[in-house]
């Protein structure tokens, strides 16, 4: 399980840094000079293997489970202030990056605000930041519930806490809730064309218990056609609004064939490049690994991120059965 982590995790720092230098371009531009390898400045002016905000809340869950050896909200919260506020968890001690709706549940929390109702629960912020950050989550979830983890309520609780702290809206906890049990069906081993209809009848069950989502797995529609593969690179929207994310992302997945080309087609999208590819990313890496070794060894404070995965591992594996 150990390289499995550390695909996922990797996965989506690489993506994660590979589409920094281009966030904000337009799909035309990336079009005519597409990003075909690991690059630096750009938009942010930052050295080749820069990550960003997607990559360090990320880096904050995972080390404040491996730390703790469990999950504690309010930790993982001061975590996220650690980020903001002093620049812990990033690749040179500089934040350059932080969305509106994460910014404001951090301030939340330091208002004294409980963890889990931190997030911002209104339609209008439903951006990806739970998503972007919620990879480490799917292996605590197979380590306390084994392998049908989506069959128990208590997994989505977990999961709907850990998108409140930031995202509380309905539409953002059943995104992270599809991303969750896509992950675990890669962990069993289902096959890449089989993964969305094993997955998603389990969300399905959830939502028939609680009918109160039922809206908001409406909004994901799209993903439950078998034609979903099918559509042209036009009708995929990869804006910051979770629910284009995330089909952007498994679309990029399920049209690739390694991690390689995956990430790279999701950075060429254009528009939230960093994290459309950092959720593909992460999702390449746990079904593919073999994320180029030259990638890898471009990232920068690489030492924090090993550090992280190991305490992270440690943890996972210790209740490996």
């Amino acid at each position: 399980m150990k390289d499995k982590i550390r695909n996922t995790i990797y996965g989506a720092i690489v993506a994660d840094a590979l589409g920094v230098p281009v966030e904000f371009k337009d799909r035309a531009l990336l079009r005519k000079k597409p990003v075909t390898d690991m690059i630096g400045y750009g938009t942010y002016n930052l050295p080749k293997g820069s990550w960003s905000d997607d990559s360090s809340m990320t880096l904050c869950l995972a080390e404040s489970i491996g730390r703790l050896k469990g999950i504690d909200y309010d930790d993982i919260m001061k975590n996220f202030y650690g980020w903001y506020k002093h620049s812990k968890f990033t690749p040179d001690h500089h934040v350059f990056d932080i969305g509106r709706t994460c910014h404001t549940a951090i301030m939340h929390s330091r208002q004294g605000c409980e963890a889990v109702d931190c997030g911002l629960r209104d339609e209008q912020s439903n951006g990806n930041g739970s998503l972007m950050r919620i990879s480490p989550l799917p292996f605590c979830l197979i380590q306390q519930f084994g392998s049908e983890s989506m069959s128990n309520e208590e997994a989505f609780e977990i999961i709907h806490n850990i998108s409140s702290l930031t995202h509380g809206h309905k539409i953002s906890l059943v995104g992270c809730d599809i991303y969750c049990s896509v992950m675990i069906e890669i962990f069993k081993g289902t096959e890449k064309d089989e993964l969305l209809q094993n997955a998603l009848p389990k969300i399905g069950e959830y939502v028939r218990h609680n009918p109160h989502y039922a809206s908001a797995l409406s909004k994901y529609e799209r993903i439950t056609h078998k034609s979903f593969t099918e559509l042209s690179e036009d009708k995929i929207k990869s804006s910051g609004y979770v629910v284009d994310t995330l089909e952007a992302a498994l679309w990029c997945f399920l049209t690739t064939n390694n991690y390689h080309d995956c990430v790279l087609k999701a950075v060429n999208l254009g528009s939230d490049t960093d994290t459309v590819a950092c959720v593909a990313g992460s999702i390449a890496g746990l079904y593919y690994g073999e994320i180029p070794a030259d990638w890898i060894e471009a990232i920068r404070n690489k030492k924090l991120v090993n550090k992280v995965i190991e305490k992270f591992s440690c943890v996972v594996l210790g209740g490996e059965k």
